[in-house]
């Protein structure tokens, strides 16, 4: 990419902490999916433990209503280039394999579901104009 790179998770702000924290968890795994240079690598600390290492960016988790959250992925949907827009729709809460997921999810009309989040990855100033007005979650 020739612009600096910038992830973004945005989450309804309304949801319990365990849902909250599930449904970065899996945006997040989703973005990697398709731009695993996010990951970090192996790192070993001052005694030569390894561990795999966290973001190499930092990743804002930000709010939004589902509205929002959802004029934003198709927002980002319409962007032309090399991004990633990553949503998660209400009803992947009911299924409990990607297998089911993705059987299921041809059959689901985005414009007519509830999102509960979205993240996004692309050039900095992209990224910057659809969630510059947007709080931080806390």
């Amino acid at each position: 990419m020739a612009d600096i790179l910038r992830v973004a998770i945005i989450l309804n702000p309304d949801l319990p902490p365990g849902l909250l924290a599930n449904t970065a968890g899996v945006i997040g795994i989703g973005l990697a999916a398709k731009f695993p240079m996010l990951a970090g690598h192996a790192l070993c600390d001052a005694k030569g433990v390894s561990t795999d290492v966290i973001s190499k960016y930092p990743l804002p988790i930000l709010q939004a209503t589902p509205d929002h959250i959802k004029a934003l992925m198709f927002k980002g949907l319409e962007a032309q280039g090399e991004r990633s827009v990553v949503p998660f729709p209400v009803f992947a809460r009911t299924m409990h394999t990607f297998e089911e997921y993705e059987h299921a999810f041809p059959l689901w009309d985005l414009y007519d579901e509830v999102l509960d989040g979205v993240g996004l990855v692309g050039p900095e100033k992209w990224i910057k104009s659809l969630t510059g007005n947007l709080k931080l979650l806390r």
